[in-house]
């Protein structure tokens, strides 16, 4: 008999400021506590940019839109996907040294072990970021 996979975790937030907060405590606390010291920080910081980015560039607050969060266990990794209504594709801009925002893709990229984006079958745009386990994990 196969193993039943576990059910991801998911949340839908307001595309407002305030949701970033709430979507990063959303996800700390959908880790298992075993995973928190080696994912949990880094995880955070993920949901803080991708869910900002969202909020920021594919999203309209007049429209009452909604962000969407999903946290799995797969292949060796903790996935982490946020997407948003927007039909723009999120790139890694080359800001200059002087700019004050423009590197939220650069830290998924450093941070990351894989990330991609994709669109939705329906509407919208989903950033996918996944986080190796730790060995033993």
């Amino acid at each position: 008999m196969p193993e039943v996979p576990l059910v991801p975790a998911h949340w839908r937030f307001p595309a407002h400021p305030t949701s970033v907060r709430r979507a990063r405590h959303a996800v700390a606390e959908s880790l298992p506590d075993v995973l928190r010291p080696h994912l949990g920080d880094i995880l955070c910081l993920l949901t803080s940019e991708l869910v900002t980015n969202a909020i920021r560039h594919g999203a309209r607050r007049e429209d009452e839109d909604l962000i969407e969060l999903v946290v799995w266990p797969a292949d060796g990794h903790y996935w982490l996907a946020v997407s948003d209504p927007g039909t723009g594709k999120p790139v890694l801009a080359q800001p200059d040294t002087d700019s004050e925002s423009g590197r939220g893709l650069f830290l998924v990229e450093s941070l990351a072990t894989a990330w991609t984006v994709r669109p939705r079958p329906t509407r919208g745009t989903s950033v996918i970021a996944g986080l190796s386990f730790p060995p033993g994990g």
